[in-house]
């Protein structure tokens, strides 16, 4: 089969049609007109619109030929075309014929949406048009609905989207206005179930006496944590945040534990709650509640709250007297005195170790004594089983109070008295700050932090273990101290509770003991 003669200025446009379109019959030849040889092309110096000019190009015509046209032939100033397309009934025809000028442009690209299936191709030679072959297009499946579908589709889809988002969020607000007067009505079930008048000491009294001395039913603490409101910021740790709050016109303290911290909320909580655990050199439990609003959970741990702060704030705003000092001292001791003892009976309370006693964990009260705070690391023994329950807080204590066997790692973890000589060594180091502070001669030296010249402000295992176990250093000491009667004696207990081997240490009863009987030489009254 010879291949098909090649056209000059031959344009093909072949598309895929299924929707309302231009039939080209409107643009072609309508009769035929004989010219002359000089009349074919127009002459180089014409002025004619090319729409007017004289028919200069002859072409084939099948099914489209002009009135009068001879041998199957028309002329145009257009262009030559082939066209094959299908009907309703699905029949295919094959016509050919003129185009004019006027809109052939246009006519030989067609529309994208004509109604029915059909290709036209167009060429500009003579009888170019005898040789175009036109083929169907495929069955298009990409628009099975013409544009108007389309974009009722779209208005559909977005009006579904708007109406499914509106659905949402009103479902969303009619739960919270629904937990909002479920909260308030609860509010005001459990206001009615705390008698107006009744403050947090009446309430912490009557269950020391009718109760089993382990703090408030929890129906009450959850009670006061609803209806606590909170006033600023005063405090922010590893652990949390501290939140000065009131109920009923009482200052409290909130502690806001971070979630990663529940297990430290959950022992702090428990310890708290131990039999016999309440004490006046023991920061004072309130309340304890777990507030869950789905996407996140806030643990709340409420206690007394004491305006001076915490002992590390306290000591870097005031200095102290000697009676000043032996107060704090000794109430600290009487509070880690009732920690560390065990109280026998049915109801009794077990030994406690504290774990991560610094001076930022014990607090100042009006009266110028220590209560020990920060109890989520305390460990706990039990006489009758013998055993140590350790919590499961991934938390470890302050590196800088850490005592030399903590550090090196040779604490026995199942030796309950190893914890409590820890206890020990820390608490010189609280001692040691407060000494510091202590003006004798007119003379006292600023506030800093156990070894501040040895480490960095934030010590790593090895720089503790390097400078207390492998040097053997201790905090320093002023040359005064020692021409002072007080701080002689304070040296001297210091010495003897960060002393390298735990058995060597004194217990806190020692402890305790010693500073009363230089509490009482001085006649100081706590």
């Amino acid at each position: 089969m010879l291949p098909p003669p090649t056209h000059t200025h031959t344009h093909t446009h072949t598309l895929c049609l299924s929707g309302s379109g231009q039939n080209p019959d409107h643009v072609l030849q309508g009769t035929g007109v004989k010219h002359g040889p000089d009349s074919r092309r127009p002459g180089p110096d014409s002025t004619v619109e090319p729409e007017d000019a004289e028919r200069f190009l002859s072409c084939y015509c099948s099914g489209h030929c002009p009135e009068g046209a001879k041998n199957s032939t028309c002329m145009t100033n257009g262009q030559c075309f082939a066209i094959i397309e299908e009907d309703e009934n699905g029949d295919v025809f094959l016509s050919s014929g003129c185009m004019k000028y006027e809109g052939s442009h246009f006519q030989c690209k067609d529309s994208q949406y004509a109604q029915t299936r059909r290709t036209i191709e167009c060429c500009q030679s003579d009888f170019c048009n005898r040789d175009l072959k036109p083929e169907l297009p495929p069955e298009s499946t990409e628009m099975p609905f013409g544009p108007h579908w389309l974009a009722f589709l779209i208005s559909v889809t977005v009006c579904c989207c708007t109406l499914l988002c509106i659905s949402v969020v009103c479902y969303y607000r009619y739960k919270w206005q629904t937990e909002t007067r479920h909260y308030h009505r609860d509010l005001e079930q459990d206001e009615a179930f705390i008698p107006s008048g009744e403050s947090l000491k009446d309430l912490i009294n009557q269950s020391q006496t009718s109760g089993s001395g382990s703090g408030l039913p929890l129906l009450v603490q959850r009670t006061i944590a609803k209806q606590i409101q909170t006033v600023r910021l005063i405090g922010k740790g590893r652990y949390g945040e501290v939140w000065l709050g009131r109920w009923r016109g009482e200052k409290v303290a909130v502690k806001v534990f971070f979630t990663r911290e529940e297990a430290s909320w959950f022992r702090e909580t428990e310890i708290y709650q131990t039999v016999l655990m309440r004490h006046e050199n023991i920061l004072g439990f309130i309340a304890a509640d777990i507030n869950g609003t789905g996407a996140s959970t806030q643990l709340y741990l409420i206690t007394h709250y004491h305006e001076n702060g915490s002992l590390y704030d306290y000591l870097k705003l005031s200095t102290l007297d000697t009676q000043a000092l032996l107060r704090l001292a000794y109430s600290a001791a009487c509070g880690l005195c009732h920690l560390h003892t065990e109280i026998y009976g049915t109801q009794g309370k077990p030994a406690i170790a504290h774990r991560d006693l610094k001076s930022k964990n014990v607090l100042v009260k009006k009266n110028g004594t220590c209560c020990i705070a920060d109890l989520g690391l305390a460990v706990k023994f039990n006489s009758d089983t013998n055993e140590v329950d350790v919590p499961l807080s991934g938390r470890m204590g302050t590196r800088r109070y850490m005592a030399p066997e903590v550090l090196d790692e040779t604490l026995n973890k199942n030796h309950f008295q190893a914890y409590l000589m820890a206890d020990i060594y820390s608490y010189s180091l609280v001692v040691w700050e407060m000494a510091r502070r202590c003006v004798t001669g007119g003379m006292v030296e600023e506030y800093q932090l156990p070894y501040y010249e040895m480490i960095p402000s934030d010590p790593s295992y090895e720089d503790m273990l390097q400078i207390v176990c492998v040097k053997g250093l201790r905090p320093t000491v002023s040359n005064r101290w020692n021409s002072d009667e007080c701080l002689r004696a304070m040296l001297k207990l210091m010495s003897e509770c960060w002393a390298p081997n735990p058995a060597s240490r004194l217990t806190i009863l020692r402890i305790k003991k010693t500073l009363a009987k230089m509490v009482e030489a001085q006649d100081i009254k706590i």
